[in-house]
């Protein structure tokens, strides 16, 4: 029984890793989702997850999916109604040529849209506009993009709803908002410091050499550029309200994208043709798949093996598991995603009673740890399906160069913080 337990164990791990490394690498420029889903299907027709497990795993996506298709609605609205554009034209109007003051413009609206909006708006929303805003400055779009999808990652514990992982770590077990801000405050601080320093080392090169424009045409913002911006503006509000209030945030931000859209296109008279096209759907089945591959985990027991070893750990040394945890997770969201990575630990909180230091750490590797590489979050797979769009390509091996030097001083610097 026992060697039957750690063969499926096994069989599951390498499935989880095959599946890791098609949405990494993209054999035959296949979409990412084609190989979670491969990997999810693959598990149920071995037998090693049954189809009523797999419906379960991919039920308690529903609230990351509605809160995605609602980002994804109200982003690509924006896009189409001008709304980057203007945004665009204003950030460069007070960059005043100059490449460095562009570049720290770009990471302050990043850390406001990633604390108020969540890290996976950061990358639908602010990914366009930096983009736009370069391409309207003569500038090299890369440096600039870079941004986007690291303070997407590194501001985005400031705040529970910073990020869709951090309810799936704590779930019920979520902590008020005062005890939140003080553990989480300063190591946040901390992150979005040290990443904007050694990101900013690692594109100097490029930023000494970049000469761009100090003033460009500015173009009108529409009637529907203006509701697109009322609507981003609501879906912030709407969700500091709810995660005040404990309410889960995928529906709220559905039907503020739903009812942005369906008032624009009806004022304006259009179909939701050139809407619902330019909506990146596979993002969805992405996601059902990690869900699915982490329910098999759930069934092999692993999770409460894990738990265990976690708390004999912190029993003996509470400081050595505080950065076991953190730096093994961080780690681990680089191999499996910082959803289903999140979801585990998730289960590893619910199962034991751990210190908070262990417990924050959990989070801070969760959420910090993606700066690694590109396969690290949902937030950065959603940056590079919006750099496709663009006919940008950035290759697993160019992004963890940067993310070599910017993830690990910001990890060791938010842990040492951490209370």
């Amino acid at each position: 029984m026992v060697s039957m337990f750690s063969h499926d164990l096994f069989i599951v791990w390498c499935i989880i890793v095959l599946a890791t490394l098609g949405v990494i690498t993209r054999p035959f420029r296949l979409p990412e989702a084609t190989w979670a889903v491969a990997g999810a299907v693959t598990l149920v027709i071995l037998g090693l997850l049954p189809w009523s497990d797999a419906l379960n795993g991919m039920r308690k996506g529903t609230d990351v999916y509605f809160f995605l298709i609602g980002m994804m609605l109200i982003a690509e609205l924006a896009r189409l109604e001008g709304l980057f554009d203007w945004l665009a034209a204003l950030a460069v109007a007070r960059a005043r040529g100059s490449p460095q003051r562009l570049f720290l413009l770009i990471y302050l609206v990043g850390i406001l849209v990633t604390v108020l909006l969540s890290n996976d708006a950061t990358a639908i929303v602010l990914t366009p506009a930096v983009y736009a805003a370069t391409r309207a400055a003569g500038a090299t779009p890369l440096p600039y993009l870079f941004v986007c999808a690291f303070i997407a990652n590194a501001a985005s514990f400031v705040l529970p709803i910073s990020n869709p992982a951090n309810l799936v770590v704590f779930g019920e077990r979520m902590p008020h908002l005062a005890d939140w801000l003080r553990q989480f405050a300063l190591p946040s601080l901390a992150a979005i410091v040290v990443t904007y320093a050694a990101l900013r080392l690692s594109q100097r090169r490029a930023l000494n050499e970049e000469k761009i424009e100090s003033a460009v045409v500015k173009p009108r913002l529409s009637r529907g550029g203006k509701l697109s911006a009322f609507g981003i503006a609501a879906v912030g509000v709407i969700l500091i309200g709810a995660s005040a209030l404990n309410f889960q945030l995928g529906l709220p931000t559905l039907l503020c994208g739903a009812v942005t859209s369906v008032t624009i296109l009806g004022l304006n008279r259009q179909s939701p043709k050139a809407l619902l096209s330019g909506v990146s759907w596979s993002v969805l089945p992405l996601v059902a798949g990690l869900f699915v591959m982490v329910e098999a985990l759930i069934r092999t027991g692993a999770i409460s093996r894990l738990a265990e070893l976690i708390g004999g750990k912190a029993a003996q040394s509470e400081a050595a598991a505080t950065w076991g945890v953190g730096i093994v997770t961080a780690l681990a969201d680089n191999i499996a995603n910082n959803l289903p990575v999140g979801l585990i630990a998730g289960s590893v909180v619910a199962n034991d009673h751990l210190p908070a230091s262990v417990t924050g750490a959990m989070l801070i590797g969760v959420d910090l740890g993606p700066n690694l590489s590109i396969t690290g979050s949902l937030a950065t797979i959603l940056w590079l399906v919006a750099l496709r769009r663009e006919k940008i390509e950035v290759n697993a091996l160019r992004f963890l160069g940067v993310g070599l030097i910017v993830m690990p001083p910001a990890l060791v610097a938010s842990l040492l913080i951490l209370r």
